[in-house]
């Protein structure tokens, strides 16, 4: 894709990778546009960003998803790209899941990380399609390629986005549109919960090593820990997945 002079919309956008992505996005030269559940937090990102431009949306929920593209594609009609990337993480033994009276809990990861992107990528495809040029962007997970046994729901949803990915990739090749998956390892953000990936990669590395596989022209882009993992194979998968638990299994009894 081309990194500059694009109208960029970006979901989960006011804090983590985001804004990361948004923050340099704008310094190459783009109309940046982010998305997010909280009004207060918009207006704080707004305030040190301010050429940003912020709209509130709880994709979790259908109709808001279709308001937020008639939005956008009504007072933005030049919009060409879009990043999904809100996400949520959930960790629980699932033995001790409280699902029967408690599914909305554990069912949010799916919509948010799973049914929202897939939503979003169908509303903008055939949009993008009419264009000279167009980019989706789907931030997935190391994790879709070597699943996180205490984080179950999440990895599965990351591996459903990174199958959707590749087939939206297929259906749009003779097309003018992009489809490019990001798949980060764990960066140290506040995803899942404050203090969690303080072991991860720092988010400004991170992003700008994203940044340059953009600029490479890659389709699937990882960066550090999760690179190897996106070509493992299978004996190799089954190793770190096996490896991955027992080293964290007590974080969840």
């Amino acid at each position: 894709m081309k990194l500059s002079g694009n109208t960029i919309l970006i979901t989960g956008g006011s804090s983590g990778i985001g804004l990361a992505f948004a923050e340099r996005f704008i310094k190459a030269g783009n109309k940046v546009i982010i998305s997010g559940r909280r009004e207060n937090v918009l207006q704080n990102v707004k305030e040190k960003f301010p050429s940003l431009i912020t709209r509130v949306s709880d994709l979790d929920i259908e109709f808001e998803r279709v308001a937020l593209f008639d939005w956008v594609t009504a007072n933005y009609p030049e919009v060409n790209v879009l990043v999904n990337n809100a996400g949520v993480q959930q960790r629980f033994n699932v033995l001790k899941a409280d699902t029967r009276n408690n599914w909305s809990y554990f069912s949010k990861e799916i919509t948010t990380n799973m049914e929202a992107p897939l939503h979003l990528s169908m509303l903008f495809a055939p949009f993008f399609a009419t264009k000279e040029e167009g980019t989706i962007i789907n931030v997935t997970s190391g994790l879709a390629f070597t699943p996180f046994a205490i984080a179950p729901i999440y990895s599965a949803t990351k591996a459903a986005l990174h199958s959707f990915t590749m087939s939206l990739r297929h259906q749009l090749s003779d097309t003018s549109v992009e489809v490019i998956e990001v798949a980060p390892p764990a960066v140290n953000t506040g995803l899942g919960g404050v203090g969690l990936h303080t072991h991860g990669e720092p988010l400004d590395a991170f992003a700008d090593g994203i940044f340059k596989g953009l600029e490479e022209g890659k389709k699937e882009i990882g960066y550090g820990t999760s690179v190897n993992r996106l070509r493992m194979s299978r004996d190799e998968v089954d190793e770190h997945v096996e490896n991955m638990y027992k080293a964290t299994k007590d974080t969840i009894e």
